[in-house]
């Protein structure tokens, strides 16, 4: 960590020698992927437009846990070095206390122009907007269209009972067929982070709340939650392998991509591997949003947000880029030459968005998005994930009924939240 810090405090200086005439704004941006060629791009456009401003983009953070590291130890010591940077979905509530509200600079026609459930996972119980929303990732339901076709369906599942019926067609019959390793429907049933992405899809479908609500109030243990995981549990071991409940994300993928599923729930990346020259079903699959249950259709928001520091020795100038970098011009260029998602809904309208064929069928998968409660349960999100990931596992695994699992919730999330 300390060589984390010596690197970016060497960026910032070395960069202010060069413009020490004019306004710093530190920009940290990560370094994993095309986070920092992007930063570097929109530090860029706003340079241009207000010559009077040098946005500094920092780097150096290895990973996301590197990066929360580094601005905690920032924070601690209350430095200016970082005004503006990117970040988690899941960090607003836990980094409340050193955030600058951006509802203090912004017209609710401004705000409502970005992804509502975004927005209300950036905003604390008290009504701070803390972050705003930059990119989205959300999940969507994988289909082989070979397969549909010649089982006789002429449309992906709309509802959570009928894939099932189809994933139990389909099984049936490639199985008959000879492959016996097929199976109708794969996903992440591990006991980690992202069984609470599937456990609150399967919850906010059925109307059952998402675990805690934006008020705070610890709704899990009710009616349309314990059905809607009793509807999952009797997945595994049918329509899915028992062996569902170690998987992550890419034992999904490896199960999909070598043809032995008829569906898949899983993230946008998995696109373009499974068109790649070296997959079983290139050119043999589609996505649509994730089946509705009683109520509607829910995909968990993942991706990142722009954050402004209360730190900033130029909060005013801090916010302005922020808007900027979070705004209509940088999130279509993030698109069109990253793959990105928009976090701000009007940039799906745009011509040359819309005209991506994967964008395009995005944007209303996006608008489903249902946020997990990291802002109501901050700081405390962790634990409460972890009691949610691991309690859904064993009612999963038939330890315990989703009743009984329901009601532990509630009370063990009630401790930690006291």
């Amino acid at each position: 960590m300390k060589k984390l810090l010596l690197l970016l405090l060497v960026c910032v200086m070395s960069l202010s020698a060069f413009a020490a005439d004019k306004v710093q704004i530190g920009f940290f941006a990560g370094s994993t992927g095309s986070d920092v060629p992007a930063a570097q791009k929109a530090a860029d456009m706003y340079m241009k437009l207000h010559p009077e401003i040098q946005v500094n983009v920092l780097t150096g953070a290895k990973s996301t846990t590197d990066m929360l590291g580094f601005l905690l130890q920032n924070f601690e010591a209350q430095s200016g070095d970082v005004d503006v940077f990117n970040g988690d979905v899941i960090w607003p509530g836990d980094l409340e206390e050193h955030l600058l509200p951006l509802n203090d600079y912004m017209t609710k026609e401004e705000i409502s122009k970005y992804n509502a459930a975004v927005v209300t996972n950036n905003t604390s119980p008290e009504g701070k907007l803390l972050a705003l929303p930059l990119f989205i990732d959300v999940p969507m339901l994988y289909y082989r269209t070979d397969l549909l076709k010649k089982y006789g369906y002429d449309h992906p599942p709309k509802t959570w009972q009928e894939m099932e019926e189809m994933a139990t067609k389909i099984q049936d019959g490639e199985r008959k067929a000879g492959n016996k390793e097929f199976w109708g429907y794969v996903w992440q049933g591990d006991a980690y982070e992202g069984l609470t992405c599937d456990g609150l899809e399967w919850i906010a479908s059925n109307g059952g709340g998402t675990i805690v609500e934006p008020d705070k109030k610890i709704s899990i243990n009710n009616p349309k939650a314990i059905k809607a995981l009793e509807f999952a549990t009797k997945w595994v071991g049918t329509i899915s392998p028992k062996g569902v409940l170690g998987f992550k994300e890419e034992d999904s993928r490896a199960v999909w991509q070598a043809g032995n599923a008829a569906f898949m729930r899983n993230w946008p990346y998995c696109y373009k591997l499974g068109e790649g020259a070296d997959s079983s079903i290139k050119g043999k699959f589609d996505f649509t949003q994730l089946p509705e249950g009683d109520k509607r259709s829910a995909s968990t928001i993942g991706g990142w947000e722009i954050f402004v520091s209360k730190y900033s020795e130029n909060p005013d100038e801090a916010v302005k880029f922020a808007k900027f970098a979070a705004g209509y011009e940088v999130q279509k260029m993030r698109v069109l030459d990253y793959g990105w998602l928009p976090g701000m809904m009007t940039v799906y309208d745009d011509p040359e968005v819309a005209s991506d064929k994967f964008v395009s069928k995005m944007g209303p998968i996006v608008a489903k998005g249902v946020a997990r409660p990291s802002t109501a349960t901050a700081p405390n999100y962790a634990e409460v994930s972890r009691i949610f990931y691991t309690t859904v596992h064993k009612v999963l695994s038939g330890e315990i009924s989703a009743k009984r699992g329901t009601k532990e919730m509630a009370i063990k999330i009630k401790k930690v939240m006291q």
